[in-house]
């Protein structure tokens, strides 16, 4: 059975990068395994540029729905540390999606841009027979600024202290513990507390607070693959080795509960919401305090130094080959 989730580096390496197109002089950074973003060269500006799907899940409310798709499309320019500026929409919808949901959720994203400074500038809206929920579309956001500014997530280097905000799984327990909350064998108090993750899963402020108040080297989301497939994917591109503090890193209330119930490493769930920041030594406390005056959680988990690989305690802790929370997700909608 082909695995759920986004494609391995093997799969990127045999089936992608050979396949890119033209090769263009302008294209100061293209497809790479675990960066998230391209940038285009135009007359010495940056053009980061960026590809989601676009995942709404009724269950949430529209609103809210809208919310959490948008942060997760803007966020991956974000995080290169140039503000999205522009957006790119194409909706998919299927045919049981009402005119009145699709309005409520244009509106939440109109609501929400203009709040960024972002423009919908072009797109594509149809019903088709086929497409059904969560996925419903992909968008592309766009940021532009200077090349010296941007963050990439292969930057790490040797000295570098890492901070992570959030914690690892909030994605995933919000998620599980919203949309199938009768399911969930947990007492009331920890379900709410599970529950309440969700509000934990927007990460587009923080990547640009922690970008504008520091020398961050690295900064990346972690989505897919988890804290675990974050860190490896930054040591890698980067040539490091990250040793990370395990007592360090934040668990939020209901995390380790919630996964423990569904059996499922917390380390390797996604968390749309959590940044993996590796920064200069000098700029920790000034980073740390950006992101805790706005309410962030933070903390620094780990160092980077010369070698590979990432290790948690003095043992190696490896990419995942599967998001659990997939799996997670299937087997609570089935019984459902």
């Amino acid at each position: 059975m082909t695995a759920l989730g986004k494609i391995d580096r093997t799969f990127f390496d045999e089936r992608i990068a050979s396949n890119l197109g033209a090769d263009r002089d302008d294209v100061a950074l293209g497809p790479r395994h675990g960066v998230d973003f391209g940038v285009i060269d135009v007359d010495g500006t940056a053009l980061v540029t960026a590809t989601d799907p676009l995942s709404i899940l009724p269950a949430l409310g529209f609103e809210r729905a809208a919310r959490f798709a948008l942060d997760l499309v803007l966020a991956d320019v974000a995080v290169s540390g140039i503000p999205p500026s522009y957006l790119s929409l194409c909706f998919t919808l299927p045919e049981t999606m009402t005119n009145e949901a699709f309005g409520t959720i244009q509106a939440t994203i109109h609501e929400v841009c203009v709040d960024l400074g972002v423009a919908v500038v072009t797109g594509h809206t149809a019903r088709y027979s086929d497409p059904s929920h969560p996925w419903v579309g992909a968008a592309t956001a766009m940021g532009v600024g200077d090349h010296d500014e941007i963050i990439r997530p292969d930057g790490a280097r040797a000295g570098d202290r890492l901070l992570l905000t959030t914690g690892p799984a909030v994605e995933s327990v919000g998620l599980l513990s919203t949309l199938f909350a009768d399911q969930i064998d947990l007492p009331e108090g920890v379900l709410e507390n599970a529950q309440e993750r969700l509000e934990e899963v927007y990460c587009v402020r923080d990547a640009l607070t922690a970008a504008a108040a520091g020398p961050v080297t690295a900064m990346h989301d972690v989505t897919e693959g988890g804290l675990a497939g974050a860190l490896n994917e930054m040591a890698d591109g980067a040539g490091t080795r990250f040793e990370i503090d395990r007592e360090a890193v934040p668990m939020r209330p209901g995390v380790r509960e919630m996964c423990e119930t569904l059996e499922i490493d917390p380390w390797a769930a996604t968390s749309c919401g959590s940044l993996a920041i590796a920064v200069d030594p000098d700029g920790v406390d000034v980073v740390r305090g950006a992101l805790e005056s706005r309410g962030t959680v933070v903390a620094e988990i780990g160092r980077v130094v010369e070698g590979g690989g990432v290790f948690v305690d003095g043992d190696r802790l490896e990419h995942p080959s599967v998001d659990p929370s997939w799996g997670a997700y299937a087997e609570l909608a089935e019984e459902s």
